[in-house]
């Protein structure tokens, strides 16, 4: 299938030039040489953006299926509209937005600071995480799944800390803490989308992770992007419910142009408050480029592959789009098949985290 998917990926021999990113695709398909030994890419350029043709399609396809119902005329807001906008610039206006989904707002900073630092101890961190249900749960769990057909079994968070290790830490604990504590009791917004954007934020990130280094991006950046990429969407979602009072009919395409502009913002405004790198901040605010030619930064770049293929893959798995279409892969890099394979792989890495 991956042989398969490059080709549907890639152009024609005679309009593109070997390079590194096809090397990378030759080593997922077990051709080549290991992942940490590919030629690294340089350079912008070399991952060209996704066409607006081929995101407009998508964006409206995933919009259907996020919220069950589309205008077709989108030139007015209707009621219920109006008062979710006005309610997510308010939020915009108070210039703070990370206390809408910060499940762990003084420990998790804590955490990620010990982490930055080479020397961090295992022993000092277990005493942290211990404090924590959620955390003390999600770090038993990653540890055991690493040793799941070996016999073993880790019931101690020191031992699970020592297991998994630094990188493996940043990123259980990063993804603990932005996980939105979905209430299926809540309004019909948040029961339907969260689960859904939160999968494929989850999703995006273990594959940008995977794509980065051979890229010259920092893998941690690469899976902090990801991961916030819908963090703005989701703070949205319960402003939605409450301006909806029932009505389901949120979804124009005015609405949704302006939710799109608001909730980036958003995202942005929650990566500066918890202090994640600003090469994080500026591929969240590039997402919104729809220009041609814009430029964008590699990781700013790698972000908007990831999220246009995790959408395809989950429309795809949902029964929405046919796999076999070319336009939907036309024109993308080399390393394409191998990120829509890592977005398929990622679902069960995702479910374990």
């Amino acid at each position: 299938m991956l042989r398969w998917l490059q080709r549907l990926f890639s152009a024609p021999a005679r309009e593109r030039a070997p390079s590194a990113e096809a090397a990378h695709c030759d080593a997922a398909a077990g051709n080549a040489l290991p992942l940490d030994t590919l030629p690294p890419q340089s350079g912008p350029a070399t991952l060209p953006p996704v066409s607006f043709e081929q995101l407009d399609r998508i964006n409206g396809a995933w919009n259907n299926w996020l919220f069950d119902w589309h205008d077709d005329t989108g030139l007015e807001l209707n009621d219920a509209e109006t008062r979710a906008l006005d309610a997510l610039a308010a939020i915009l206006a108070q210039q703070s937005g990370a206390g809408l989904v910060r499940r762990l707002p003084g420990l998790v900073p804590q955490l990620l600071q010990s982490l930055r630092s080479d020397s961090f101890s295992g022993s000092a961190l277990s005493r942290t995480i211990s404090s924590d249900v959620v955390l003390v749960a999600a770090v038993i769990r990653l540890a055991n799944s690493a040793c799941q057909g070996t016999g073993n079994t880790v019931g101690s968070v020191e031992h699970a800390v020592i297991l998994i290790g630094q990188e493996g830490l940043r990123q259980l604990i990063t993804a603990v803490a932005v996980r939105p504590i979905i209430d299926m009791n809540s309004g019909f917004y948040t029961r339907r989308m969260a689960p859904r954007l939160w999968e494929h934020s989850e999703r995006c990130a273990i594959s940008a992770r995977h794509l980065a280094a051979p890229m010259n991006i920092e893998p941690f950046d690469a899976f902090l992007a990801g991961l916030l990429h819908n963090v703005g969407l989701i703070a949205a979602l319960r402003l939605m419910d409450q301006a909806a009072r029932g009505d389901r009919r949120l979804g124009s395409a005015l609405f949704l142009a302006q939710l799109a502009r608001d909730t980036r913002v958003l995202a942005c405004s929650i990566a500066r408050e918890w202090h994640f790198p600003e090469t994080v901040v500026q591929a969240l605010a590039e997402q919104g480029g729809l220009r041609r030619g814009a430029p964008m930064s590699p990781l700013g770049r790698l972000l908007k592959l990831t999220d246009y293929l995790g959408k395809v893959r989950m429309l795809v798995e949902n029964e929405l789009l046919d796999e076999s279409d070319p336009d939907l892969f036309s024109g993308l890099p080399g390393n394409a098949a191998q990120c829509y394979s890592a977005l398929a792989a990622s679902r069960e890495q995702a479910a374990t985290a």
